[in-house]
């Protein structure tokens, strides 16, 4: 039997595999209880292009409290970050690579304020 973490894993790799056939840099999205990062990791997989979390100093200033990292508004900004970082790399077009999290909430928020920045996926 697999418990939550195995099921979310097991879920990321295959999301993995179909990305990997598209031959294009991903956007891959992490989420504690406390915080969210997201990085752009290029097509191959071995090096990060961009990366953006709220766990940075200057979004901790931004965001307040120390425990202000973990709602959608946070993640919305860290979406909007993340794009801006990708696009200074010189990346236009990402796959989503949500890490067997749902299309729901943080990750959702952080997804559509990416694509409102100008990332396409």
């Amino acid at each position: 039997m697999l418990n939550r973490k195995d099921q979310r894993l097991r879920r990321s790799r295959q999301t993995r595999a179909r990305i990997a056939l598209q031959n294009v840099a991903r956007l891959m999205v992490f989420r504690s209880n406390t915080h969210i990062y997201a990085s752009v990791v290029s097509d191959c997989g071995s090096k990060v292009l961009a990366s953006a979390s709220t766990v940075e100093k200057e979004m901790r200033t931004q965001l307040g409290a120390a425990g202000k990292g973990a709602n959608t508004e946070a993640a919305a900004l860290i979406g909007k970050r993340i794009a801006e970082r990708a696009k200074a790399a010189g990346i236009e077009k990402v796959a989503f690579d949500r890490s067997g999290f749902a299309y729901h909430g943080r990750v959702k928020a952080l997804a559509e304020a990416a694509r409102e920045a100008g990332l396409q996926f």
